[in-house]
């Protein structure tokens, strides 16, 4: 077992259910993040929001880790435009970030979804001989 996988999934499943419940526990935040073609911006909320609890709790068990990390990946890419949109503004509602800070978050998520592809989506020798994997 690839000790140092299983324990960047577990991180990473808690980060994700953490950010998920955020979306519910702070809900303006994410809806200064929206560019304002997002007309629909609680649904948009809540649909994120869940997909980042439901991907995290994925990661979790074998049988569901490449599935749920294909998703979260998706989900990266589909709230990029939101990160650019706050990084343009200079400002991220809700927060005291710099600009600078809203621009670095950007390259970030192309790491972020580095790490949830190896943790969780990369097949492993070992990975294709376990029946779940």
């Amino acid at each position: 077992m690839n000790w140092a996988r299983l324990a960047l999934r577990w991180i990473l499943a808690g980060f994700f259910i953490v950010a998920g419940v955020n979306h519910f526990r702070t809900p303006a935040l994410y809806y200064g993040m929206m560019p304002a073609w997002i007309t629909w911006p609680v649904t948009a909320n809540v649909v994120a929001g869940l997909a980042e609890i439901l991907g995290g709790i994925g990661l979790f068990f074998p049988a569901t880790k490449r599935l749920a990390g294909c998703g979260l990946i998706a989900l990266l890419v589909a709230v990029f435009p939101a990160n650019v949109h706050v990084a343009l503004l200079g400002r991220m509602p809700g927060t005291d970030f710099s600009p600078a800070t809203l621009w670095l978050r950007l390259p970030f998520q192309a790491v972020f979804s580095a790490l949830v592809w190896w943790a969780a989506v990369k097949r492993t020798p070992e990975d294709k001989a376990a029946r779940w994997s």
